[in-house]
């Protein structure tokens, strides 16, 4: 190969991983595997080795992979947050070892490398002030608000340093993880590809209760700055961080010879499946500052430190049958089953394939010998098709509803192919567990086994049959007592009266979560009248467009859902919305809620704004009436200071209310 064409080789290489440092970093939806991302980057080195005159000072080995975007405030590092360099083989951890003993002997400290979301965190006089993410090393996001939403965050240090700045990896338990992806699943969502993923996309939400309710963590694994203690030692520091209060990385231990530091990487890979989080590899690092200084840093990495990652587990099965599984919202997803095989400490035998475009992408055929892998560790995947069976062909989901037989169809806007029988006995199940799940019509005693025994019975075939059940009739069911069918009668008889805005939710419309549902009774009052808007009137409500508008609007003129509607309210159940509404105080006015107030939550600031008439609003414009800001308040009292909207404290707020 000429040097033309390593020319040419070489700026696409760089290219490429650009656009994957974009989806990793910036969008939390990779589209290459981890081992392949190493591959490229592998080459691109190879290349700027051999042809040092072609490194360019936009090269992904010349910076961070990640960006700072605009969603927040940016935040200037002044330590900047590095990465480290990837090792993948014994064979490169002893030569790491080599490079450090020119400069010294080491001690070196050992610990498990977490896949999350790395962070700053920031301490004045012990207090916790303010947090970032590593962005592009240089410049990251203040993400503070959605970090004091970590519990194992301490917000006041037990010694009162005037300074310290912090490095942690903010992750996602297995546990939660699963969790999410369970929820994601059951909802037809598209679920999160891997913890880090989810962590990060959680953490960046715009909304902190979205945050809050992810179950996140952070180990702290170094310190940036500090002012008012000396330290000399790695795990010295991290001593030092647990007696602060902060979670420190688990696991950490101190070697005098790289042939122990090698034999603590191998058993933490070895036992990756016993923790509770997901690692995608182990650090090695000097455990002496002063000689770290010595040994320096290139312009990306630093010279006293190495990542081993641990290839991903992957094993090869064949693939017996695809089957199709009809979802709450009529979704048609397709379902790999294959000969079971052990991974990541569990047999299995079945992975979900989500849609027609991730089939077609890995031409994934019944018959084939296909890789199998658990994303996090926890949950199966189809990796690729390792070979086709002979005379196999390409595989299509359906165009018929395998449960009622409906024609079911692809929408423009999304990859899922749809049955759009709300009468599907198969979407009916389920439709009738969320219709009495606790965020919905929380009706107790009203769980998958009693639905699926209720249905089999004959007893209910949509959920308007749920108020015309007797206690007789549920008496004479197997393993029914008196008292389990009077507590069942009387809690779904409890449900009549709910806020509509519950109901509306539990009727599962596309899109339509419990806020939405609140904002949609807010605006219209009752069901009957929202049945009755056009797809302008609820595209004018505040946060939502013109795909949810239209998703409102055709469920709610279908036929089956309009007599549905009827049935329910035939039975007594509330369809008018109450307003919380006191006074008309602030009609008319627009307030944008910024900062943390000193003596109320944001939400209940909003809550005393909308009883008074007032509307608050996510975003500062030339309409808005007042901006209340708090402390630490953001980019909003900036812009509102630039366009002129007055901005009040929480004492002016509550005079204002007063008076």
């Amino acid at each position: 190969m000429d040097k033309e064409q390593i020319t040419e080789e070489y700026a696409r290489l760089c290219r490429t991983a650009e656009q994957h440092n974009f989806n990793y970093y910036v969008l939390d939806d990779p589209t290459i595997e981890d081992s392949e991302y190493d591959k490229l980057m592998r080459r691109i080195k190879q290349i700027e080795a051999e042809y040092p005159d072609l490194v360019s000072p936009n090269s992904p080995t010349q910076h961070v992979g990640g960006y700072a975007l605009n969603t927040f405030e940016k935040v200037t590092h002044t330590v900047q947050m590095g990465s480290l360099q990837d090792v993948f083989s014994i064979e490169e951890l002893y030569d790491f070892d080599r490079r450090v003993k020119e400069e010294s002997s080491a001690v070196y400290c050992v610990e498990p490398k977490i896949d999350g979301l790395s962070v700053s965190l920031e301490y004045a006089d012990g207090e916790f002030i303010r947090g970032s993410t590593r962005g592009d090393g240089f410049i990251g996001e203040d993400i503070t608000k959605n970090l004091k939403t970590i519990k194992s965050i301490p917000k006041t240090l037990t010694e009162p340093l005037p300074f310290l700045e912090v490095r942690g990896e903010v992750y996602m338990p297995k546990a939660s993880f699963e969790k999410l992806v369970q929820t994601q699943l059951e909802n037809d969502e598209q679920p999160a590809k891997n913890p880090r993923n989810a962590a990060a996309g959680s953490l960046r939400q715009k909304d902190s209760r979205i945050t809050a309710a992810r179950g996140l963590d952070i180990f702290v694994f170094n310190i940036q700055r500090i002012e008012g203690k000396t330290l000399t030692g790695h795990k010295e520091s991290l001593d030092y961080l647990k007696s602060l209060g902060f979670h420190v990385i688990e696991g950490y231990q101190t070697y005098d010879n790289i042939d122990d530091a090698v034999k603590r990487i191998e058993e933490i890979g070895e036992n990756r499946q016993g923790y509770s989080y997901d690692i995608d590899g182990a650090v090695i690092k000097v455990d002496d500052f002063a000689l770290r200084e010595r040994l320096g840093a290139t312009a990306k990495v630093p010279r006293w430190a190495a990542a081993f990652k641990y290839p991903p587990e992957e094993k090869e099965t064949k693939l017996l049958d695809i089957e199709i599984n009809v979802g709450r919202t009529g979704a048609l997803t397709p379902v790999a089953v294959f000969e079971p095989v052990w991974l990541a400490g569990t047999t299995v035998s079945r992975a979900v394939l989500h849609n027609q475009d991730i089939i077609d992408a890995r031409d994934i055929r019944i018959g084939d010998i296909i890789a199998v892998r658990k994303a996090g560790d926890i949950i199966p995947e189809v990796v690729r098709s390792v070979s086709h069976a002979e005379d196999s062909e390409p595989f299509k989901i359906p165009e018929i509803c395998p449960v009622c037989g409906t024609a079911a169809s692809r929408d423009e806007d999304e990859a899922v192919i749809r049955c759009h029988n709300i009468d599907c006995p198969a979407q009916l199940l389920k439709n009738i567990e969320h219709f009495a799940s606790r965020a919905a019509m929380n009706i107790d005693g009203l769980g998958e086994a009693v639905v699926k025994q209720l249905s089999e019975e004959g007893l209910i075939t949509t959920v308007a049959d749920l108020y015309s059940l007797d206690l007789q009739s549920l008496e004479d069911l197997p393993r029914f007592g008196k008292k389990s069918a009077a507590n069942l009668l009387q809690s779904i008889e409890n449900s009549k009266s709910n806020s509509p805005d519950r109901l509306l939710f539990a009727l599962g419309i596309r899109g339509i979560g419990q806020r939405g549902a609140v904002l949609l009774l807010q605006n219209f009052g009752s069901i009957e009248k929202l049945s009755e808007a056009d797809t302008e009137e609820i595209a004018a409500i505040e946060g939502f467009g013109d795909i949810l508008a239209k998703n409102v609007y055709d469920a709610l003129r279908e036929p089956h859902m309009q007599a549905l509607i009827a049935r329910l309210k035939e039975y007594g159940v509330n369809t008018e919305y109450e307003s919380t509404k006191k006074s008309d105080k602030f009609a008319g006015m627009t307030f944008v809620l910024t900062g943390t107030l000193p003596d109320m939550t944001r939400d209940q600031a909003k809550a005393l704004i909308e009883e008074n008439g007032g509307k608050a609003s996510g975003s500062v414009s030339k309409k808005t009436t007042y901006v209340l800001a708090g402390e630490e308040a953001g980019s909003k009292l900036t812009k509102a200071q630039q366009l002129g909207v007055p901005v009040i404290s929480q004492q002016d707020f509550l005079d204002m209310l007063e008076n």
